[in-house]
């Protein structure tokens, strides 16, 4: 018993030893570290402190800009992107706000953009480098197409198809109006041809794709066929989304007259809960077999309706219309939002792919009109042809613009669930479209 104690004594004494031997040197090391430290840093008079201070304000930043800053992507920027750019950029994002908030033009959409276009001009701070945290977010969900296809399940879960099968012949509005996009790709190849701009044939694919007012199918094309342009079309993509209100009704006004916008659409008639069922499983199939390259999109899309349809995972379908779309949208607006930095914006690739983008969506949003005019032609019920400008894929806002301007001139003339039909129609078209243009061009 006494050679247990003493071998227990023993090691306690070796143990306090070795521990005060290795603080000893710890404490030594520390004292160096410090004294280095000291060393290092010399002090200077209260006046050289504030004065290096203000140098490092914004203010200094954009009227007197670091020739030695780089962008968020490690290059070198002009000082008008450091200066004038950013203050121009930060009235633009102004501009967002007023118009999200003030006019209501798609707030979930407009102020994460515009305050992620707010921080990403923000000189000295480096938010939308790679370690900024609008960095981070862009490289988390945007260029790995996450982001999108999220949404999409959120908007699965949030769309009836029920008007589109009720009154299957718009669906042919919804195809009619992804005319914008390939009108659009064909337009660019020939300016292209012609010298006017510097695009590939994948830019322009990736570019015409706004046409169809469709942000998360528009990220998904252009991460598949032209990366380099991604937040441009991006950021154009969403403006336009958030400018349907703005956009659609003057072309819409042009191309009908009076009596037309007049027209009152017979009552939708009742879909089965089997046929809601079948119908997102169908469109699957018939992707997985004809067009592949879609299904990624059109699969979330199909699978966040199914579990809306089906009815018995109300917790899940709660959560895709809910909680995850919301969460998803704010990193999303804010990863965009990253884009709008002026060295990325204030480009004049930048101002092309604006450019035609509103032509590819003016376009889109023209022949789903026309196309209605040209259905009413032949026998058979009529249809509003405000109605065919909700053939983009923009759910519900382009929707709820037809609504809008057919109860300005008959406020008894409801649309809505008649212009969901195309609308729903156009978010699978321009899926397909993408779909088509990745397995031609990649």
């Amino acid at each position: 018993m006494k050679k247990i104690v003493l071998k227990l004594l023993a090691f306690t004494m070796l143990f306090a030893f070795s521990t005060t031997a290795m603080a000893s040197e710890h404490g030594a090391v520390a004292s160096n570290t410090s004294a280095h430290q000291e060393e290092t840093y010399e002090s200077k008079p209260f006046g050289e402190m504030i004065t290096g201070f203000l140098k490092s304000t914004g203010i200094v930043a954009l009227v007197n800009p670091d020739p030695d800053e780089l962008s968020a992507t490690g290059e070198k920027m002009s000082d008008f992107h450091k200066g004038l750019g950013r203050v121009i950029m930060i009235l633009v994002v102004f501009l967002l706000f007023w118009l999200a908030i003030a006019k209501g033009f798609e707030p979930l959409l407009l102020l994460p953009i515009a305050f992620g276009g707010l921080l990403a001009n923000i000189p000295v701070a480096g938010i939308a480098g790679e370690h900024g945290f609008l960095g981070v977010i862009y490289h988390m969900g945007l260029s790995n197409e996450m982001f999108p296809i999220i949404i999409f399940m959120g908007v699965g879960a949030m769309t009836d198809f029920g008007p589109l099968l009720s009154n299957p012949k718009t669906a042919l509005l919804g195809g009619a109006a992804q005319f914008g996009i390939f009108g659009t790709l064909v337009g660019a190849v020939v300016l292209a041809d012609m010298g006017l701009v510097d695009f590939t044939l994948k830019q322009a694919s990736a570019i015409s794709i706004i046409g169809g007012a469709d942000g998360p199918t528009s990220i998904f094309i252009a991460t598949k066929l032209s990366p380099e342009l991604l937040g441009a079309i991006a950021v154009a993509s969403y403006s336009y989304m958030a400018m349907v209100p703005i956009i659609q009704p003057p072309i819409m006004k042009a191309l009908t007259n009076e009596k037309e916008r007049k027209i009152k659409m017979s009552t939708l008639r009742h879909v089965s809960r089997l046929e809601k069922l079948v119908f997102p499983i169908l469109v699957l199939v018939l992707a997985i077999l004809v067009l592949p390259e879609s299904t990624p999109l059109i699969g979330a899309f199909m699978f966040g309706n199914f579990l809306k349809e089906s009815g018995v995972v109300e917790r899940l379908n709660d959560t895709l219309q809910n909680a995850l779309i919301n969460i998803t949208t704010i990193f999303l607006g804010l990863g965009v939002g990253s884009k709008l930095a002026a060295d990325q914006f204030l480009v004049p690739e930048t101002m092309f792919i604006m450019a035609l983008g509103i032509v590819a969506f003016s376009v889109g949003t023209a022949a789903g009109v026309i196309m209605a005019k040209i259905m009413n032609l032949f026998p058979g019920h009529k249809i509003n042809p405000l109605i065919g400008s909700a053939g983009v894929s923009a759910v519900p806002m382009a929707a709820r613009v037809s609504n809008k301007v057919g109860m300005e001139y008959d406020r008894t003339n409801m649309l809505l669930m008649h212009a969901m039909g195309p609308n729903v129609a156009g978010v699978i078209g321009s899926a397909v479209a993408a779909g088509v243009l990745i397995s031609l061009f990649q």
